[in-house]
């Protein structure tokens, strides 16, 4: 257990942090499990407004801090490659 007032304050601030990034992580499968859906069933149109909120809300989660860019670009790239695959056929 911490004594020291800064550490008290820092195990508030990290459990602050921890619970923010698992809300943003849990948004992202989501919406991520949205996308793969609507490739799924085939519906182009609905697949391509999932891709631009899917991909922008990574995005914007990689800025925070909360996945590492590379991570976060790999991902983008490979729900792009899933809707490239379903326009193509």
């Amino acid at each position: 257990m911490a004594h020291t007032l800064s550490a008290k304050k820092r195990i508030r601030q990290s459990e602050k942090r921890r619970l923010r990034n698992k809300a943003y992580k849990s948004k992202m499968k989501t919406l991520t499990k949205k996308f793969i859906a609507a490739v799924n069933s085939g519906d182009l149109s609905v697949a391509e407004e999932s891709f631009k909120t899917v991909s922008k809300e990574i995005l914007k989660i990689s800025s925070k801090g909360v996945i590492h860019k590379n991570q976060a670009a790999r991902r983008v790239s490979r729900l792009a490659k899933k809707l490239n695959s379903l326009k193509s056929a």
